[in-house]
């Protein structure tokens, strides 16, 4: 593990100390703070490249090189209700895979030319973190329902190796996402969730959607299940990509 992973994840364990260490609400109150780690496996549906994305770049699709998955994935999410109507969320949410293919065709890739035949190694990474807030306007018997907007870092980087030849393109940036989530009660301990962000317009597109049954097992405890799907990407001077991805997911919730 690197040394940027590692200080992440102090980063993130600091944060949930310090979370535990703030003082609570009365019992009667409902708990401020929830815990939620996701996890299942990933698919992609589609992935296409072209660097530089001009006329010296090669489009290829990632997903024809290496296959469609699956991978494993997860997420850590952390929610932070500040009162009945606003509330902060934090969200860790790393994907990466590194496969091996071949090429039925030359390709220029960053300046790096691989050719076909030759076992290839392909390695891609999308990594998020996110900071947001959520604004509660509907509360009922219910449906609840949350928007806000999100603060969005995402860390990404495509890399192909073939014997000596080795080329990658790397990006960190910043990208604004809007937030959408709804729950509806079903049963007396059953729930669906709806959770959306994202944000179309210009030269790309990030869209980040799951659809998940939820069981309360408890006050403070609860289980998830069901689909997620992330599509997105950009098409700018110096890159072209746009991946989609699925994933079946699970998930185990602690509020404090």
């Amino acid at each position: 593990m690197s040394i940027k992973s590692v200080r992440r994840w102090q980063l993130i364990v600091g944060l949930v100390t310090a979370a535990f260490a703030m003082p609570t609400a009365s019992p009667a109150a409902e708990p401020a703070f929830a815990i939620e780690l996701e996890a299942g496996p990933v698919w992609q549906s589609g992935n296409t490249v072209q660097i530089p994305n001009d006329q010296d770049g090669t489009r290829f699709s990632l997903e024809q090189l290496v296959g469609s998955g699956p991978w494993p994935a997860a997420r850590l999410y952390f929610n932070w209700d500040i009162n009945e109507r606003h509330g902060l969320r934090l969200v860790v949410a790393p994907l990466s895979y590194t496969e091996s293919g071949v090429f039925d065709e030359t390709v220029n890739f960053n300046g790096a030319i691989f050719l076909p035949g030759l076992p290839t190694e392909a390695t891609y990474k999308f990594n998020s973190w996110r900071l947001g807030y959520r604004y509660r306007f509907h509360q009922g018997k219910r449906w609840t329902w949350w928007v806000g907007a999100t603060a969005n870092i995402r860390d990404a980087k495509i890399e192909l190796q073939q014997g000596n030849t080795t080329s990658r393109d790397t990006d960190v940036g910043f990208v604004p996402l809007l937030y959408l989530s709804g729950t509806v009660k079903i049963a007396p301990r059953w729930r669906m969730v709806f959770d959306f962000e994202g944000l179309a317009g210009g030269p790309g597109r990030v869209e980040d959607l799951a659809l998940k049954f939820a069981y309360d097992i408890s006050e403070r405890w609860s289980v998830t299940g069901g689909y997620r799907t992330v599509e997105g990407g950009a098409d700018v001077d110096e890159v072209y990509n746009f991946a989609w991805f699925n994933a079946a997911v699970i998930s185990g919730v602690c509020r404090f």
